[in-house]
């Protein structure tokens, strides 16, 4: 990895790691694009370890506003999907796997940002858990679902419980890839260089969450995302 690229993707990184500890998604909706433009190689492995930690920490800054019984239904979902993710990455080529990913980021961030309001119930969240797997363990990319049925949450519970939900899947999709021998040591130190930006991008977010214009940011993610997920599809198919 050059130090061009390099620059570019902990950037990248750290302003994804803002977004989504200030607004619950938008992570991989940032990164997955621009890592399937300038180093495809990396996905999902090294998108999915650096979510990992972020994650986690997102869901213990709010835990008090955890929805608990949201999660384990997401949980259930998540672990039938994430067995067709392994799936789907055995039985593709890269450079349908671009495909898939801008496709499914255009139509991700399209839903999100159409989904009507709604109180989710059992099976709406484990629908949400069982797409989350699929797409997250195939491309890296799993907000989209998750932001759906848990939209109209309060901030807090929002951040909080998609974060935990996004841990638990992160760790199930990366035990299950790690068994098909996907997960090099390259990528693993790639993924490595890059945590300090998501550390300081998740620290930045610890100050100013509460204050910024949550609805803004969301809309102005789901953008980034088509714009991105489109450039990436022209890019693939053009080749």
């Amino acid at each position: 990895m050059s130090l061009t690229v390099f620059i570019v993707l902990a950037s990248t990184v750290a302003i994804a790691a803002f977004i989504q500890g200030a607004v619950g998604v938008g992570f991989a909706l940032i990164c997955a694009p621009v890592i399937g433009l300038i180093e495809p190689g990396l996905l999902p492995v090294s998108l999915l370890i650096l979510m990992l930690p972020l994650n986690v920490y997102l869901a213990w800054r709010e835990r008090p506003a955890l929805d608990s019984k949201g999660t384990l239904w997401i949980t259930v979902g998540r672990t039938a999907g994430a067995v067709a993710g392994v799936w789907i990455i055995s039985r593709i080529s890269a450079h349908d796997l671009n495909v898939f990913i801008g496709a499914s980021t255009i139509a991700a961030a399209v839903a999100t940002l159409c989904a009507p309001s709604f109180l989710p119930g059992r099976n709406a969240l484990m629908a949400a858990g069982a797409v989350t797997g699929i797409t997250e363990t195939a491309t890296g990319i799993g907000g989209p679902a998750l932001a759906m049925v848990f939209q109209h949450y309060r901030a807090p519970a929002l951040r909080s419980t998609i974060a935990l939900c996004f841990a638990i899947g992160e760790a199930l999709s990366l035990a299950m890839l790690s068994v098909t021998g996907t997960i090099t040591g390259a990528k693993f130190m790639s993924a490595l260089c890059l945590v300090p930006a998501v550390i300081a991008g998740a620290w930045i977010s610890q100050h100013v969450h509460q204050r910024l214009n949550a609805r803004v940011l969301r809309i102005s993610v789901m953008a980034f995302a088509i714009v991105s997920g489109a450039a990436i599809l022209y890019q693939t198919l053009a080749a």
